[in-house]
């Protein structure tokens, strides 16, 4: 597994629990060099089918609804509201 130091810093025990599964951690920094965290030399890889399914990438997923249709279109007419009629291009004074 490859991530960033940003997320591996926000999910620290998901990294622990993967590299303790067996799972190699690679972890970017920017401009340094690749951190690894890895099971000691010799420590028995766990098979995929024994770790967990839980995939970090995929933690998330089903808990972010996406607005429907007419969500999407209430907020576009709202923005255009906005824009046309708001603070962002005021009425010019007569």
């Amino acid at each position: 597994m490859k991530v960033s130091a940003q997320y591996a810093e926000e999910h620290f025990a998901d990294i622990l629990n993967a590299a303790s599964t067996g799972e190699e951690v690679e972890i970017a920094l920017p401009g340094k060099p690749a951190l690894f965290l890895a099971p000691r030399p010799g420590q028995q890889k766990n098979t995929p089918s024994d770790r967990p399914r839980r995939e970090l990438l995929y933690a998330g997923e089903g808990l972010i609804q996406p607005p429907t249709e007419e969500e999407w279109l209430a907020m576009d007419k709202a923005f255009t509201d906005e824009i046309l009629n708001g603070a962002i291009f005021p009425a010019k004074p007569a």
